[in-house]
């Protein structure tokens, strides 16, 4: 039998094969790097138009946080206005009020009753004065309650007499809220 050598060609088989074998590894290794490099390139563009949108949306934010601090301030503004409106509403309802309260004064006087001073703190109106007697004021703090102008019962805060005689005057303070003044009909 004739002896044939088979190793040489079995090895360049091998050879070729683990040349095979090194090639597809090496074009699979480059496959696997470009994919990746690929999805690595897909996720950096969706990072940055994420970023872009985180951007565009604190522009927007900022804009509007802008428009809602100027819609405050002109709240605070409208506010402060309406504030002085009622301010100026509420003198003009009580404008009229003063000359009412002063010609009802000639009214609830009586006779031997004298007024030295008139306060007024808001709508509490103080009476400081004279009278010959102890029922005069009464008859004062009567009439007072009787009036319209006048709100509540009045108060009588002192009394005292100047002597000890009989025919002695009385100092006095009286105080009575004012009425508050009425709506107007059409109003």
């Amino acid at each position: 039998m004739a002896h044939i050598n088979l190793l040489p060609w079995r090895e360049e088989l091998r050879q070729e094969r683990q040349k095979r074998f090194y090639a597809a590894l090496g074009a699979g290794f480059l496959f696997a790097a470009a994919v990746l490099y690929l999805v690595v390139l897909y996720a950096d563009g969706l990072i940055d138009e994420q970023n872009q949108r985180n951007q565009f949306l604190q522009q927007e934010i900022a804009k509007v946080d802008k428009k809602i601090r100027e819609i405050q301030e002109l709240e605070k503004q409208r506010d402060r206005l309406l504030a002085r409106m009622q301010v100026i509403q509420e003198l003009q309802e009580s404008r009229p009020k003063v000359v009412k309260v002063f010609d009802s004064l000639v009214r609830v006087i009586p006779e031997g009753v004298h007024l030295s001073a008139l306060s007024r703190k808001g709508s509490l109106l103080n009476f400081d004065g004279v009278a010959q007697s102890n029922a005069r004021v009464s008859i004062f703090m009567q009439q007072i309650d009787k009036n319209q102008e006048y709100d509540d019962e009045s108060r009588l805060k002192v009394i005292k007499r100047t002597s000890s005689r009989d025919d002695a005057i009385r100092t006095f303070t009286v105080e009575v809220n004012e009425a508050k003044p009425k709506q107007e009909a059409g109003e």
